[in-house]
């Protein structure tokens, strides 16, 4: 991968520490599917390694990885100003290429059900983000409530499939109109896509596809009903 282009995509403030600093794992997240474990990086902060060589093959999503897609959201939700995927990188760990993405610390104290379920402004920001990057799994398990209230989204690596697959517990904004805003925001993404980043991480089709959901969603101007051949809701829902 060119480093100018790598650079170029993310649109971030660089972060030495965690693009390449050590990670020293301190553990392992046991709920999860793939391989995800807990690194402590030189600053003192914590962070999640996804390494590529963890990942359990999906029937559904056979090609490229998980790692890649987790770095495209994250980039997508910062060239689209969405703001909502924790910093993510692809980058080289103590088990090869894999996605490093940095810790969000979560409020014990917020009913992450209730958020979800409501029509707060960053849930419905999130929702839209979910169809942008086609995510076929946004369970309450990955919405992250900080204790001053932001709202992250994470575990993106089952996303950007060329085929519609959303599945997630946001439906209640489903066939609501787009604001101005948002439709400026999809217009917007649509116009500042780097492709040739992009081509680094997905394949053509989902690329194409991508950028067919973003025209849909301006010629439409709502947000989508479920898909009547797929789940609409992942299992289990957290």
């Amino acid at each position: 991968m060119r480093l100018d282009i790598f650079a170029q995509g993310l649109m971030a403030i660089e972060d030495k520490v965690l693009d390449s600093g050590e990670l020293e794992i301190i553990g392992r997240l046991v709920d999860a599917s793939n391989a995800s474990l807990l690194c402590k990086l030189s600053d003192g902060r914590q962070a999640i390694y996804k390494p590529i060589a963890g990942e359990r093959p999906l029937w559904d999503f056979p090609d490229g990885n998980l790692a890649s897609r987790e770095v495209a959201a994250f980039y997508l939700s910062e060239v689209g100003n969405f703001n909502l995927v924790p910093r993510t990188v692809l980058r080289e760990g103590p088990f090869g290429l894999g996605a490093v993405q940095e810790w969000i610390d979560v409020s014990e104290d917020e009913d992450v059900i209730e958020i979800a379920q409501s029509e707060d402004s960053q849930i419905r920001k999130l929702a839209l983000f979910d169809v942008v990057i086609n995510n076929a799994d946004r369970k309450f398990g990955h919405i992250l409530v900080t204790s001053d209230g932001v709202i992250f989204g994470c575990d993106h690596g089952v996303s950007l499939h060329e085929e519609e697959k959303l599945r997630t517990v946001i439906w209640q904004f489903t066939e609501m109109e787009l604001s101005q805003t948002e439709l400026a925001q999809i217009s917007n993404l649509t116009e500042s896509i780097d492709r040739e980043y992009l081509i680094t991480l997905l394949s053509e089709t989902e690329i194409d596809a991508l950028f067919a959901r973003l025209a849909k969603l301006l010629q439409d101007r709502r947000f989508p009903s479920p898909n009547p051949n797929w789940p609409a809701v992942p299992w289990p829902p957290y």
